[in-house]
């Protein structure tokens, strides 16, 4: 058995646990108070995966899920103190060979207000929605010939 290759990131309420496993099949999650174990089968050669996770928090099992995908299973652990940020995944500081964080994913949650949050959303949904017709010239130029010398027609390759 080896253990699978993992991403992972901090939420608010949550923590989130990527397993890079493709095609896996008899995918097995459990989660406990304090650790949850993953387990399953991936890949023309059926590898065996086996994963288990002692936590930095305490989680709530009933309400932490998992999802299955042809690339991935993603674990949600849903986190028994909301608003408490994790600074690692586990609850011994010695670093795992299997595991890294997923910075493209990562949020410093803790520095935001939801506040704050609310009007950066606003603010993205605003300019996504603004049209790219109705912006302003910026350099002032109208619209008429110009003589640069990359308008010119290139010669015809032989």
């Amino acid at each position: 058995m080896h253990a699978a290759t993992a991403k992972w990131y901090d939420r608010r309420d949550s923590v989130f646990v990527d397993f890079c496993v493709e095609d896996s099949s008899e995918v097995k999650v459990k989660f406990d108070k304090s650790k949850f174990e993953f387990s399953c089968v991936s890949g023309t050669e059926n590898t065996k995966y086996h994963n288990e996770v002692g936590l930095f928090g305490d989680i709530d099992p009933k309400e932490s899920k998992h999802r299955r995908t042809d690339r991935s299973v993603l674990c949600c652990l849903r986190k028994a103190e909301p608003g408490k940020s994790w600074p690692r995944l586990t609850k011994d500081k010695a670093k795992c060979n299997w595991l890294s964080v997923d910075f493209n994913n990562w949020k410093d949650w803790e520095d935001d207000s939801d506040e704050d949050l609310s009007s950066f959303d606003k603010f993205s949904e605003m300019m996504n929605s603004m049209g790219g017709d109705d912006l302003p010239d910026l350099d002032g130029a109208e619209e008429h010939e110009s003589a640069d010398s990359d308008d010119e027609k290139m010669p015809d390759l032989e």
